[in-house]
């Protein structure tokens, strides 16, 4: 009597305890999307950084895009070079246009997003980034036999009011935030489609020998804009103070994205998470406005306002590319 009496505990507790095991499980398997969440916001604090360092009309002592953009691509490169210390597979070296392709696409992108700071106000281009979600998700659907879902419809059409929203807050200069947007889009659309090489071509390399070959051509391709790039500005004037953290905070970025797309291949549910940007964007870069001064720390509350129900409408949108 007493045996049947646990004989039926245990299986009134075996189903419980089988709960437990998935649960676990399941937030286990997500661990890996903490690395994209670190990388959103080191993202935006890095762009900070980049905006209170760089050449402006405000600021005509500032570094200049060309030797922001040749810093920050060196100091990515030194970190993705780590992982030559791994071992990896035999490199492919016969497929080096491999790499070289994803390499451009990284500096393209990277171009376009300095640019689009150096533009406009952190809190319009860095919501706009997020779209890189939805573009993400196309490519993998378009690639796919399946074609494009109808949730990502939805998802870009709640993309696009979220960029509208994000832009009618701009009347003061719209020729400067229409071309901040166009600059943050395209910039999305070069990451995007990284992002997709990357999660292809990685197996064949292995992560430890892919991501290096990427960043050195990266950093090969720096050189030849270093008779251009202006140090004086960069040790004058303090600059380096904020010079060094941009570098940095923007090279640890591009390390957590980089890697967890790499060995994962999960590129959409982590640009999901990644696209929190968009929201640390809004309110990081209103916090050191009124901190260090800028822009941003001139918005009304109803502004502020806008352009965050903004920001929240992509981050909606691309949560609804993926979980949809």
């Amino acid at each position: 009597m007493i045996c049947r009496i646990h004989g039926n505990q245990a299986k009134r507790a075996a189903p419980r305890f089988n709960y437990r095991i998935r649960t676990v499980s399941g937030i286990v398997s997500r661990m890996h999307l903490l690395l994209p969440l670190l990388a959103s916001i080191l993202f935006v604090c890095g762009l900070i950084f980049v905006k209170r360092v760089s050449r402006s009309d405000v600021r005509p002592n500032g570094v200049g895009q060309v030797a922001l953009l040749f810093c920050v691509n060196m100091g990515s490169a030194g970190l993705m070079s780590l992982l030559w210390l791994f071992d990896g597979p035999e490199t492919y070296w016969l497929n080096l246009w491999q790499p070289a392709i994803v390499a451009v696409l990284f500096m393209m992108g990277l171009l376009l997003t300095f640019t689009a700071v150096e533009v406009g106000d952190v809190s319009i281009a860095t919501p706009v980034f997020g779209v890189k979600v939805v573009f993400v998700t196309c490519l993998l659907a378009l690639s796919s036999a399946n074609g494009v879902p109808n949730a990502i419809w939805g998802a870009a059409l709640l993309a696009a009011t979220g960029i509208a929203l994000i832009q009618w807050t701009g009347q003061h200069h719209p020729r400067r935030i229409g071309l901040t947007i166009l600059l943050a889009l395209s910039a999305a659309c070069c990451y995007a489609t990284f992002d997709i090489l990357v999660q292809r071509w990685s197996p064949d390399w292995g992560s430890t020998r892919f991501l290096p070959a990427v960043f050195v051509i990266v950093a090969g391709l720096s050189l030849l804009a270093l008779p251009w790039v202006r140090w004086k500005p960069v040790v004058s004037n303090g600059n380096w103070k904020l010079m060094v953290p941009a570098v940095i905070l923007l090279a640890s970025q591009a390390f957590c994205i980089t890697i967890a797309v790499s060995l994962f291949g999960d590129a959409a549910r982590l640009n999901v998470v990644y696209s929190l940007r968009g929201l640390w964007g809004v309110l990081l870069a209103y916090a050191a406005a009124k901190i260090w001064g800028g822009d941003e720390a001139n918005l009304s509350g109803k502004l502020l306002l806008t352009r965050l129900s903004g920001a929240a409408l992509l981050t909606l949108a691309v949560a609804l590319a993926v979980l949809g």
